[in-house]
């Protein structure tokens, strides 16, 4: 066969130049990059979820009251702390505290908001999770666990006593002074806890877990507001009764920070992007018309 031809535009003929063909050909292929797509969330089973933070909780509950109390390192801490915040200018806690215990109605509704709502809070907002938005569950829970987790590495590295403790400095532990019920670190259950693991506070990094699922997802204006009161509430109450300094509560945040890093990098996506449903499994009859709603606010 002869070689090709085009013709020009005079109306002449010309052959291709094979340098150009052989560019062609030699120029390799360019792959299309793909974005990463979140990952496909399972449907949470109930008895699992239930087993899963029993068991973690527990775990939890074992390994911080098993690292080494550490009295005297704690004690430090704390002194460094305190003199750290009155160089910052936010050394307020004592002042907070002392005005605070000597509204007695008020000081003893903190108390049993410290021992209660930790953990009513954050075990209603996962149950709304698992019943109302199951595909974003997951994410969410994880987010949780990550932050608990890491809070762990920081009760063993630096130990802290919480200002109600410290010599010298007048801290009011008011659980011990209103004779209330729930404090795990003061009165006969104090033996069942460890005093000395105030960095990070959980009170806050699992207070503001819930608010910022609770504004992401919630569809009512108030229960947004709510949300967003509720760790700015805990921030105050965990200050007034002297169980926790300003800087516990950053060290919950930036802990709750690196959950929501860990959450990401497993789901590509933070648990608000995910979608609200799950698609069913084939074998589960009563979810067959599930699909997924990236959307959907409940």
């Amino acid at each position: 066969m002869g070689e090709a031809t085009v013709k020009t535009l005079e109306g002449r003929t010309a052959t291709p130049s094979s340098m150009v063909e052989d560019e062609v050909d030699a120029s390799p292929a360019r792959p299309r990059l793909r974005p990463r797509l979140p990952r496909t969330p399972a449907r949470p089973s109930i008895w699992f979820e239930i087993m899963l933070i029993a068991v973690s909780y527990w775990t939890y509950s074992l390994i911080r009251n098993a690292v080494p109390e550490q009295q005297s390192q704690a004690l430090r801490n704390a002194d460094w702390i305190w003199q750290a915040e009155q160089t910052l200018g936010i050394a307020v806690e004592q002042s907070i505290n002392h005005a605070v215990n000597s509204v007695t109605w008020l000081v003893v509704s903190m108390n049993y908001y410290y021992a209660t709502l930790h953990f009513v809070v954050t075990i209603g907002v996962l149950v709304w999770l698992y019943r109302v938005h199951p595909g974003r569950y997951a994410a969410a829970r994880l987010v949780l666990f990550a932050t608990t987790g890491v809070a762990l590495v920081g009760y063993y590295l630096y130990p802290l006593a919480p200002p109600r403790l410290m010599n010298g400095q007048n801290f009011i532990d008011t659980v011990l002074v209103h004779d209330t019920w729930g404090s795990m670190a003061s009165g006969d259950l104090k033996n069942m806890s460890n005093q000395y693991a105030a960095m990070p506070s959980m009170h806050i990094g699992w207070s503001v877990w819930c608010g910022l699922i609770i504004f992401a997802l919630a569809a009512a204006p108030w229960a947004k507001i709510l949300g967003l009161l509720y760790p700015t509430l805990t921030l105050v109450v965990i200050v007034a009764t002297a169980n926790h300094f300003w800087l516990d509560a950053v060290g919950g945040v930036v802990c709750l920070a690196f959950g929501f890093g860990v959450s990401y990098a497993w789901y590509r996506a933070l648990p608000h992007q995910l979608p609200q449903l799950v698609v069913a499994s084939p074998r589960d009859p009563g979810g067959g018309l599930r699909r997924f709603l990236p959307t959907a606010r409940g």
